[in-house]
């Protein structure tokens, strides 16, 4: 029988020190798809799920696969630091997918879709249509789908087309009765077009609904007169969607943005999803003429393209989805009211439970009061119908200095940000991109007011994008506040990004990739020395991703030391806890529920003595290391307090959403005791019905 030291030795050995990123990612999507097959949630809600599971895998091989694809071309021989080689991660990964995909669609044939009928959703074949359904569904393809399509064969003089990222496709095979010739025609299923057909000639109060690509494969005669049709296969192919932009090659970065947006779409293809029964011609071909290989094909039973099911989780039946959520809201009946509130003390915005009016009231007071000189600002993700940067037009439009970092590189958000940098400069505001070869991914709002015969600054730091669509999808902290060292701090950030700058002397915030790594790991340092003090030491982080190795190390050596460490990681977690001798004081958790949890939360120290944070950056190398990014502390008392209440002891209370990461990487989901109500944290958070207004 092994000693105890043998033993942890053994268990080491067992658990690397580190989890695979591709595969801890894969595990959080695994949690997203959870939440589908959690019957306690209402059913679209289980069912948009399902579409979230399938979004977020097309963005994975969009560019994280096709990353992987890119450096196996190119040869090179990449371990990660879990010593996986790129083979290993693509076997991997594909053994991970198709395990979760048919999980997925086994959860729609045997438990969503039945329970969809039974509320009165049926989503119908072309087979269980009634005939004055079919005759309906044969009209509405005449009149609005038949004009929208265009077959292409594929022959000597027609060669194979080009197959846009995710778009869903019929391979068709027919013959010539004349000649015949074995023809070969792909067809794309419109995305302008809603991907459920809801029936009409229908009886009774249910809702009938046809996939698109159900209902042009049963009308293949209109499409293709006087040829026989042998037979018709859906194909969905994802390529890569990731952009490489040479910033110290590029005279002009928002056209170089510009042009590698429309070069974009032709990325080569990294996955082919098909039906089963695909023949092995037809597969061979596909493949060939997409350049892939028999591992980059996934065969999917049911639906190809799990993210068209947004579009059936939206039929409207309120009664089977999350209650609509009003938050809490500020009363702010003038443009003065809000500066003078700020001037009070500093507040805390916690979305989506407060209202991100809040911040675009500030933002359209500074706009139109008079007073108001100047009003700097980053913007990340925009968003197409930004009130944000309307308001901004706006305040440049009467004579306010404006002046806006636009970040052009931020991922599939880059056409919005383009036209609206394009609008802010005809109104006049000074649009820059940034520091070059950096990110700007903190998100800072500076307005300086006339104040008698000074100037003031107020000051808006956040954790999440000005954004007023995912403000109320995405949890998120914000701080208004005009302490005279924020606001100095945000003429600096502003400054360096502007202009040419010496490295600047920060009185509070700490700046990526210039001051946060080290101000992160320092405040490690500070705890271990506590612990080995004999002292109480204690780090909390809630954050999307832990992926850095030199914090992730530096967190090993905090534990060893004795400090109680408590992690609640969204997404990515490559550090690996309850490893005896090496985590055995890390707690991992991580929090999946009805909103996104994005907020990044920091707390070194324990009681009386602990320091609170908020940064708009996870622990990754890319943002501690190639990107702007913020870190600020929370000064007063009652928000740290407010911190406790709607942060960390709700995560404590969690019984049902909340998963603990286990040493071997998998998570594990924790359930109410027996007799137990459940308690949800995100739902603790929820104004009750009396403050709703």
């Amino acid at each position: 029988m092994p000693g105890p030291v043998t033993a942890a030795a053994e268990q080491r050995e067992q658990h690397p020190p580190y989890v695979n990123r591709e595969l801890s990612w894969l595990e959080f999507n695994r949690r997203v798809l959870d939440q589908a097959a959690d019957p306690s949630r209402p059913l679209l809600e289980r069912v948009k799920f399902v579409a979230i599971f399938g979004s977020n895998l097309d963005e994975f091989f969009m560019i994280r696969v096709s990353g992987l694809h890119e450096q196996l071309d190119d040869g090179a021989a990449v371990l990660t630091p879990d010593q996986m080689s790129t083979a290993d991660q693509l076997a991997a990964i594909r053994t991970t997918v198709q395990a979760e995909v048919a999980r997925a669609a086994d959860l729609l044939v045997r438990d969503l879709f039945p329970e969809l009928t039974r509320q009165g959703i049926q989503l119908e074949t072309w087979a269980s249509l009634s005939e004055p359904m079919k005759q309906w569904a044969h009209r509405y393809f005449r009149e609005s789908v038949f004009p929208l399509l265009t077959p292409l064969a594929v022959d000597p003089v027609h060669p194979f087309p080009f197959l846009s990222n995710l778009s869903l496709s019929l391979a068709v095979e027919a013959t010539d009765p004349v000649t015949g010739e074995h023809r070969f025609a792909r067809i794309k299923v419109p995305e302008s077009l809603p991907r459920f057909v809801t029936l009409g000639g229908a009886r009774g109060h249910k809702v009938h609904l046809l996939p698109l690509e159900e209902l042009i494969a049963h009308s293949l005669d209109d499409l293709f007169p006087g040829i026989v049709i042998e037979d018709c296969h859906f194909f969905r192919v994802t390529r890569d969607m990731d952009i490489d932009i040479l910033e110290e090659e590029a005279s002009d970065l928002l056209s170089v943005v510009d042009r590698q947006l429309r070069t974009r779409r032709f990325g080569a293809a990294v996955r082919l999803e098909v039906a089963p029964g695909l023949p092995d011609r037809v597969r061979r071909l596909l493949l060939d003429k997409l350049q892939l290989e028999e591992d980059d094909l996934y065969e999917t039973k049911g639906l190809l393209g799990l993210s068209g099911l947004f579009g059936l989780a939206a039929v409207a039946r309120p009664e089977l989805k999350d209650p609509p959520l009003v938050p809490r809201t500020t009363d702010l009946a003038g443009p003065d009211d809000i500066f003078a509130a700020i001037a009070e003390g500093d507040i805390l915005l916690h979305h989506p439970y407060d209202g991100f009016g809040t911040v675009l009231e500030f933002l359209r007071a500074a706009a139109e009061h008079p007073d108001v000189l100047a009003i700097k600002m980053t913007l990340y993700r925009a968003g197409s119908n930004s009130e944000t940067a309307a308001a901004l037009v706006r305040a440049a439009e009467r004579g306010k200095q404006v002046a806006v970092s636009v970040e052009l590189k931020a991922r599939f958000d880059e056409e919005n940000n383009i036209l609206w940098a394009r609008a802010l400069e005809r109104a006049g505001a000074h649009v820059f991109y940034g520091a070059a070869g950096l990110k700007t991914h903190a998100k800072a709002l500076l307005v300086v007011k006339r104040e008698g015969h000074a100037l003031r600054r107020y000051v808006h730091l956040s954790t999440g994008n000005y954004n007023a669509s995912t403000a109320k999808l995405y949890t998120d902290t914000g701080l208004l506040t005009c302490d005279p060292d924020f606001g100095s701090d945000a003429t600096e950030l502003f400054n360096a990004l502007s202009g040419f700058s010496r490295t600047p002397s920060y009185r509070k915030l700490a700046v990526a990739p210039v001051t946060l790594r080290s101000t992160i790991l320092s405040k490690i340092e500070a705890q271990i020395g506590l612990a080995r003090a004999s002292k109480p030491a204690r780090i909390f982080a809630k954050l999307n991703a832990l992926v850095d190795k030199q914090v992730i190390d530096t967190l090993y050596r905090a534990s060893s030391a004795g400090v109680s460490i408590d992690l609640v990681v969204r997404g990515v977690c490559c550090l690996r806890p309850g490893v005896p001798g090496l985590s055995d004081n890390i707690r991992v958790r991580s929090l999946v529920g009805r909103f996104l949890e994005h907020e990044r939360v920091l707390v070194f120290g324990a009681g009386g003595d602990a320091q609170y944070f908020l940064t708009s950056a996870d622990w990754m190398p890319r943002n501690l290391d190639r990107r702007v990014e913020l870190l600020f502390p929370v000064q007063s008392e009652a928000i740290q307090a407010r911190l406790r209440h709607e942060v960390l002891e709700p995560l404590e209370r969690d019984n049902c959403r909340v998963y603990e990461m286990r040493a071997d990487g998998k998570y594990t989901r924790r359930q109410p005791p027996a007799g137990a109500a459940p308690i949800d944290a995100q739902a603790l958070n929820l104004p009750p019905p009396a403050q709703a207004v």
